[in-house]
């Protein structure tokens, strides 16, 4: 059994049956935006990688300023856990994101849906004495795949779930009378409001009046609400 085979028995992929009825690709190397790949008969293909692996990849492949940083920080240590323990590189980014947000905490996640989730338990700690433990979200948007993301998602693609997600208002983007009059009458049993600034990525590419943003800003501070801007896709710069 090759390693394709082997794939294609033993790994379930996301979004896949199992096992899969798709072929997937190996990637060998990849340098830029090319991807260098070999198909289940041993034939060599390259291809752009217009997705930018997920949006995690987006200054390209094999960049040789990423790879020296990789190498000098492995010399001392590759990872440390976080609870009780700090390091100099989160210190050094933390003071970056600091200055480039106005804000002034900062918490490290390991992957979008796990900051969506942990944004989502902030809002209802915040609001843990009072009844404010709903959301609002935007119709066709995409927030992740674990429980509380997925609530908040309007994708199609959580279907399988739906009986077993929390109770979430959606409304429709750029439509800001909407959004007032479902903050009007639900304000007091909603902690947040969470939307894709700029662009719905999953949900279809779909690119929105910055006005909207001011808008959706101005209406949570009005009516208590915090807001979550899930910046996985759009954020630093992408857009």
């Amino acid at each position: 059994m090759n390693d394709l085979e082997f794939d294609k028995q033993h790994l379930w992929h996301p979004y896949e049956k199992t096992p899969t009825t798709i072929d997937s690709y190996l990637v060998e190397s990849a340098q830029g935006v090319l991807l260098n790949l070999r198909d289940k008969t041993d034939t060599q293909y390259q291809c752009i990688d217009g997705m930018s692996s997920w949006w995690s990849a987006i200054h390209g492949y094999n960049h040789p300023q990423l790879n020296q940083a990789i190498t000098d920080q492995l010399k001392n240590m590759s990872h440390i856990m976080f609870g009780g323990l700090t390091h100099k590189p989160a210190i050094e980014l933390a003071k970056k994101l600091v200055k480039l947000t106005n804000l002034d905490k900062v918490f490290f996640a390991d992957s979008g849906s796990v900051a969506v989730e942990v944004a989502m338990k902030m809002s209802l700690q915040y609001f843990q004495n009072t009844h404010k433990n709903k959301f609002i979200a935007l119709k066709s948007g995409y927030h992740g795949d674990t429980f509380a993301a997925m609530s908040v998602s309007d994708s199609g693609i959580h279907s399988l779930f739906e009986d077993n997600l929390m109770d979430v208002f959606f409304v429709t983007v750029n439509q800001i009378n909407e959004l007032e009059e479902t903050l009007k009458k639900h304000h007091n049993e909603v902690a947040a409001m969470i939307l894709e600034p700029i662009v719905q990525g999953a949900g279809g590419m779909k690119f929105y009046e910055v006005g909207y943003l001011i808008a959706v800003r101005e209406l949570c501070t009005k009516y208590n609400v915090l807001l979550i801007v899930d910046e996985i896709a759009t954020g630093f710069g992408r857009t």
